[in-house]
């Protein structure tokens, strides 16, 4: 099922500042740190708040400030240790009296329009059975052109729970091999649009949806042996409902 709402997040400022790269490198891997990360960090790193008072100010629970903080961190190490590039951007935030949605796919800050479409993935390929899926690569795509990508882990989220997930990843599109009739109606609840039966390379695909050329097969069934083919059979015997 889709995952919940998540509570709005009071935030003082904007970031002035949204791209970062390492010196010498023109491109590479983008992780993308969400505004509500950026002003955790803000908060404790640079106005020396401790965590019940950066929880007060963002109005959230202690426990949600210490997770998104460790998070946060955990993202600015591997942008300074393995040299990738930073974006900030993305969350569900409130500023003052306004409500600013920088969910991906709904965007409207500074009057752009980005989606986030998502695919299946197995080291560069796309993997062929959803609910199995242990990682999703997310592509952030602007004008037709993508601007950012990351590979995110599914921490054993499975079958329909993993609509929830992409929910909260804030995706608006996904690409996959098979998928059950149960994902389906909730990726559907969840006005995430569906390109089910595709194989190959990720990233070709992606580049074949943005050309409009993406060949997918709207009747895909769940398929756990990851070929591509679709059997009217679907995969009954193998206890898979989602």
């Amino acid at each position: 099922m889709p995952g919940r709402k998540t509570k709005l997040r009071n935030v003082e400022t904007v970031p002035e500042y949204t791209h970062f790269e390492p010196q010498g490198i023109t491109y590479g891997e983008q992780i993308i740190l969400s505004v509500d990360e950026f002003e955790v960090i803000r908060l404790i790193d640079l106005e020396h708040l401790n965590h019940e008072e950066t929880a007060k100010k963002m109005n959230v629970a202690r426990t949600t400030v210490t997770a998104i903080y460790e998070r946060a961190r955990t993202k600015l190490a591997d942008v300074i240790v393995n040299g990738k590039f930073l974006v900030i951007e993305g969350g569900h935030v409130h500023l003052q009296s306004d409500i600013i949605d920088y969910n991906i796919g709904t965007k409207t800050y500074k009057g752009d329009r980005i989606m986030r479409i998502a695919v299946t993935y197995d080291n560069g390929d796309i993997f062929q059975h959803f609910g199995k899926t242990s990682q999703f690569k997310l592509y952030d795509v602007e004008d037709g052109k993508i601007i950012a990508s990351q590979v995110v882990d599914t921490n054993g989220a499975g079958h329909g729970a993993l609509a929830g997930f992409l929910t909260t990843n804030n995706v608006d599109t996904l690409i996959c091999g098979g998928i059950g009739g149960g994902a389906q109606q909730a990726l559907a609840d969840a006005d995430i649009k569906l390109f089910g039966g595709v194989s190959g390379n990720a990233d070709e695909a992606i580049d074949l949806l943005l050309k409009d050329e993406l060949k997918f097969n709207p009747e895909v069934k769940c398929n756990h042996h990851g070929e591509h083919h679709h059997h009217e059979s679907g995969c009954g015997n193998h206890g898979c409902h989602n």
